[in-house]
């Protein structure tokens, strides 16, 4: 059984990632409306009956915002450290809320979701695989570090949505103000396009098929030159790069 992955959106005004076995599906955060949410899924022939989960990284809206919605609208549990929460804008059922603890896989049907922990500037952030069928798809946005959880999660992924934030130059030059080019560019900051073609060059499975480059920023970076970029180093994977304004295909990933 194949895994179906697909961006919802990517970037700092939202971020929503959906992967699916075929016959469940959870999103790895919902930061953007619930009506957004439908309207992609709709468009992208995903019914919203078929996610059994949101599980979010961290407290940051871009990754919270539509979470609240989406769970009282379609009764969907919400998995989530007590940490974040207590830190976060989120006013949940308390019969939605899912905590999770990092090492210890959750099992949504067929799904297995595994949460570990990562470096970024929030209270307790995580990261997260999902398996099902001998495939795995990971999500790896809001790096500031690449610690050994991030190196060794993504080596066993046959799909990825890798965080490649900013062109140093770019950010170098840009409007943005000290203190938030010394935050970015930190150890609980964000991945550069430098760092992100690294970590995938040297760590990444010999079974990888898709890596979706995601979360670039819209000041700091452009997707042609992060893709011509990943493209150089491919061998024969296929990049795609993630927008900020609308949902990417849905794409298959198979045995």
């Amino acid at each position: 059984m194949p895994l179906y992955i697909t961006s919802l959106n990517s970037g700092s005004n939202g971020n929503c990632y959906y992967i699916s076995n075929g016959e469940e599906a959870v999103l790895i955060d919902a930061g953007i409306s619930c009506r957004e949410t439908e309207r992609r899924m709709i468009r992208l022939g995903l019914p919203i009956r078929d996610v059994r989960g949101i599980f979010i990284t961290h407290e940051h809206t871009d990754h919270t915002r539509g979470a609240e919605v989406l769970s009282r609208k379609h009764g969907i549990p919400i998995y989530i450290t007590e940490a974040t929460y207590r830190h976060s804008r989120l006013n949940l059922d308390p019969q939605a809320i899912r905590p999770f603890s990092p090492g210890s896989p959750v099992h949504i049907g067929g799904l297995r979701v595994n949460p570990f922990p990562k470096w970024h500037d929030a209270s307790e952030p995580h990261s997260f695989t999902i398996s099902s069928n001998g495939l795995t798809a990971g999500v790896f946005t809001d790096i500031g570090t690449v610690c050994e959880q991030v190196i060794h999660h993504l080596g066993q992924c046959q799909a990825a949505f890798l965080e490649a934030n900013y062109d140093e130059e770019m950010l170098e030059r840009g409007r943005y103000p000290l203190y938030l080019k010394r935050r970015i560019r930190g150890a609980e900051g964000h991945l550069s396009n430098d760092q992100a073609l690294k970590l995938f060059t040297t760590h990444r499975s010999p079974s990888m098929q898709l890596l979706v480059l995601s979360h670039l920023s819209a000041e700091n970076n452009h997707p042609q030159l992060v893709h011509e970029l990943f493209n150089q180093h491919a061998n024969g994977i296929k990049i795609v790069v993630a927008s900020r304004y609308e949902e990417t295909e849905l794409f298959c990933i198979l045995d």
